[in-house]
């Protein structure tokens, strides 16, 4: 059984997280320009994803999954998203999907669901986000009544990553939209694809390409009462609380992981790139961003690994993770600017994989939560934690 003290990591997961880090070099490096500059989904590259065991990694073993920790986890996804950031969000929404199975679900949608996600048989995503709620969550207007056995859903999400080739999402909706406070009529249901799941379309981006994040329309959909989350309506807000803390571990590490990979990107063309008679790297000018990146890159790494340990002890980790996704976006954002100025001119051509760093960065910044909001649940803890 693999240990979930994140500083008890095993030959076994370090060799792990350095087969998946010589994939990345191996398979995802070539191709990452062609399909983010298609805007093309990698079905190939998700295959390869499921023979690797990534749709699992976090899953239990006696679910077929890998088990990892949380911090081997999140090294994982540094070292993808080094290479490159998208195919990390095809596993990650999947997988906060299954931890919320895993963790709230009754044993009977474990059994049924956890196996099949394991091996990514089916691919999950998460279906928080409406055209006019996206920080504010009690504020979602999707409706599911209960007629019969069944609920039957109208309403509309957006910015839901996975759902064009994925097979399912966890959806929240408003079970009592009546209810006061609003976070009491809130529930998740586990909702397969099927009549009235409507794909409506994929949304351009700027960056995070490849990547088939679309608008979802609910029409009449019906849902078998037994696919609700833990089989208790009202727990919706807090089960999906919970869940957010594996994702902001996760969004920071692929923020570390855009820092990083932007810093050695600038190192080597640093060294490789000559003005007024010497390599760049010895102007102090690039010294000063050079010197200051690494020191981000490092820092947030090790905010990421102090929210991953909270996690995997089953400590509360929401000050910890909201810390560490707040340093490891801002990481990514600040670097790959960095990058993008000691790259010149030159980070402006498609043929230098810098600039699709810096498309991707900014994402990390609004995702699973905007810094904005992320400074004030920071404070608040701050303060909750050391009361005068």
């Amino acid at each position: 059984m693999i240990p979930t003290n994140a500083h008890e990591t095993t030959n076994d997961q370090q060799e792990f997280v350095d087969a998946v880090e010589s994939w990345a070099e191996k398979e995802l490096r070539p191709v990452a320009r062609k399909y983010d500059l298609a805007d093309e989904y990698p079905h190939e590259i998700v295959e390869q994803m499921k023979e690797l065991g990534l749709f699992g990694a976090t899953i239990g073993e006696q679910y077929g999954g890998l088990g990892l920790s949380a911090w081997t986890y999140a090294q994982i996804v540094v070292k993808v998203s080094s290479i490159w950031m998208a195919p990390s969000g095809i596993f990650n929404s999947h997988l906060i999907m299954a931890s919320a199975i895993e963790r709230a679900g009754t044993e009977a949608q474990k059994a049924q669901y956890l196996p099949r996600m394991a091996s990514g048989e089916f691919r999950g995503s998460i279906g928080l986000t409406e055209p006019n709620a996206g920080s504010d969550l009690q504020a979602i207007r999707t409706v599911a009544k209960l007629e019969g056995d069944r609920y039957v859903v109208n309403g509309n999400k957006t910015w839901i990553t996975n759902s064009m080739h994925g097979h399912g999402t966890l959806l929240l909706v408003k079970t009592d939209p009546a209810a006061e406070p609003r976070h009491k009529g809130m529930s998740l249901l586990i909702a397969e694809k099927g009549p009235g799941f409507n794909v409506v379309g994929k949304l351009k981006k700027m960056g995070y390409r490849s990547i088939d994040t679309c608008e979802l329309n609910f029409d009449d959909y019906r849902v078998p009462k037994a696919n609700l989350l833990g089989g208790v309506e009202g727990k919706g807000f807090v089960q999906t609380a919970g869940g957010l803390e594996l994702g902001r571990i996760n969004v920071a590490s692929r923020g570390a992981g855009i820092a990083e990979g932007s810093l050695k990107l600038a190192l080597r063309y640093a060294q490789e790139r000559s003005a007024f008679g010497k390599p760049i790297w010895q102007h102090q000018a690039v010294q000063l961003k050079l010197a200051d990146m690494a020191t981000q890159v490092e820092g947030a790494k090790r905010l990421i690994e102090q929210a991953a340990s909270k996690f995997d002890a089953g400590e509360r980790c929401d000050l910890e993770a909201a810390m560490a996704k707040l340093a490891g976006s801002e990481a990514g954002a600040f670097c790959a600017q960095e990058a993008m100025r000691i790259f010149g001119g030159y980070s402006y051509s498609v043929e230098y994989e810098i600039e699709r760093f810096y498309r991707d960065a900014m994402l990390m910044c609004i995702g699973e939560g905007t810094n904005e909001i992320l400074r004030t649940v920071i404070a608040k803890q701050l303060v909750e934690r050391y009361k005068v």
